[in-house]
């Protein structure tokens, strides 16, 4: 049975004190707990079970995990022609674990469609430690030296889970997203969690699958991969 309100998590309690993802709401799809805190290890005992958190100023952190959950596998990668075209040009210049912190701060700025921002001090401090831990990951796309996209997220075993893009100009966090997902395919890995459905991700080739069939893909593959770590790309080929 669906209950009426999430479950509330004390600070004290232990890193992986989170309910059955099945527990979470219908409406606000997802919405599975509120409380604890953004330490390293809740964050990573979150994401292993399929939450996140996602949470405004003035809110408590609240835990997510809905259904359906929109995935990318790494060989099912969509490149439009013009995307394509854009990657072999080689306009932009594209990097990992550059400037975390500057891709997390770009990444919070508000946007036309969205004055406001989930991306909190509190959160980018947590996802900063996390980068210094070698678990998060940041993707830098510039243009003549100047940080126009990117993207950041959280890796663990086999998989990517993507967290915030942004772009500048036209086409910049694709091309940084292209260029991540490329790798991570070099690297085996058997999936990136991009959480909510966009036509953006969509065009990309992220898909929604039950919430259900991603925890048996998070069982898999989160045991063995890369250990934490700063990411360099294997190649800087533009043979796109």
């Amino acid at each position: 049975m669906i209950p009426q309100r999430p479950h509330w998590i004390q600070p004290s309690d232990p890193a992986a004190a989170f309910p059955d993802v099945n527990l979470a709401l219908r409406e606000p799809n997802g919405l599975l707990a509120v409380g604890g805190d953004l330490s390293s290890e809740r964050i990573l005992a979150a994401y292993r079970r399929g939450i996140f958190p996602w949470y405004s100023d003035n809110q408590p952190v609240l835990w997510w995990s809905p259904d359906p959950r929109t995935v990318l596998f790494p060989a099912q990668l969509k490149l439009s022609r013009s995307l394509r075209k854009t990657l072999r040009r080689a306009r932009f210049s594209v990097s990992l674990d550059q400037s975390f912190r500057a891709v997390i701060e770009a990444c919070a700025e508000p946007r036309p469609d969205s004055p406001g921002t989930w991306i909190t001090q509190e959160m980018a401090d947590a996802y900063c430690t996390l980068h210094a831990q070698g678990h998060a990951h940041s993707v830098e796309c510039r243009l003549d030296g100047e940080l126009v996209g990117g993207l950041y997220g959280v890796a663990i075993g086999r998989v990517f889970f993507g967290e915030s893009m942004f772009s500048r100009v036209t086409d910049a966090s694709k091309v940084a997203f292209a260029w991540l997902v490329r790798q991570l395919n070099a690297w085996d890995f058997g999936l990136v969690d991009c959480q909510i459905y966009t036509p953006h991700l969509a065009s990309l080739g992220a898909a929604e699958i039950p919430r259900s069939t991603f925890i048996r893909h998070l069982d898999a593959l989160c045991e063995s991969g890369l250990p934490p770590g700063r990411w360099n790309f294997d190649t800087q080929d533009n043979n796109w």
